[in-house]
C-alpha cells in the first residue's frame, strides 16, 4: 500500500492507501475524493483528472508519455513541470508519501 494525500483546491487534505497497480485517479475514485471527476473513465481522452504533483515527487514519477502531454493540453491552467493525469499514473511502494493537488476546477 502507498499512503498518498490528494489536497483540494481549498486546502482540504485526504490522506488514503491506495493498493499499487491501482493508478492515482482509480484511488481517488474509490476513496470518493472530491475533485477528481475522471469522465473518461481512465482512458486518457479527457482531462478531468488532472492534479499538480507537488515538487519533491516530480522527478520520482514516471515520464510522461506523449498521449498523456497532449491530453494535458485541454487540461485547465496546466503547468509543463507539475501537471499530470491521474489515469496515466500507476501507484507503486515507492509512491507512499506522494502528494497532490487539485486544480480549482476540471474541464
Amino acid at each position: 500500500m502507498a499512503k498518498i494525500t490528494y489536497i483540494e483546491h481549498n486546502g482540504t487534505e485526504h490522506v488514503v492507501e491506495v493498493d499499487p497497480g491501482l493508478t492515482i485517479m482509480e484511488g481517488a475514485r474509490d476513496n470518493d475524493i472530491p475533485g477528481i471527476e475522471a469522465d473518461c473513465g481512465g482512458a486518457c481522452a479527457c482531462s478531468t483528472c488532472h492534479v499538480y504533483v507537488v515538487d519533491e515527487w516530480v522527478e520520482k514519477l514516471p515520464a510522461k508519455d506523449d498521449m498523456e502531454s497532449d491530453m494535458l493540453d485541454f487540461a485547465f491552467e496546466p503547468d509543463p513541470r507539475t501537471s499530470r493525469l491521474t489515469c496515466q499514473v500507476k501507484v507503486t511502494a515507492e509512491m507512499d508519501g506522494l502528494t497532490v493537488r487539485m486544480p480549482s476546477k476540471q474541464i
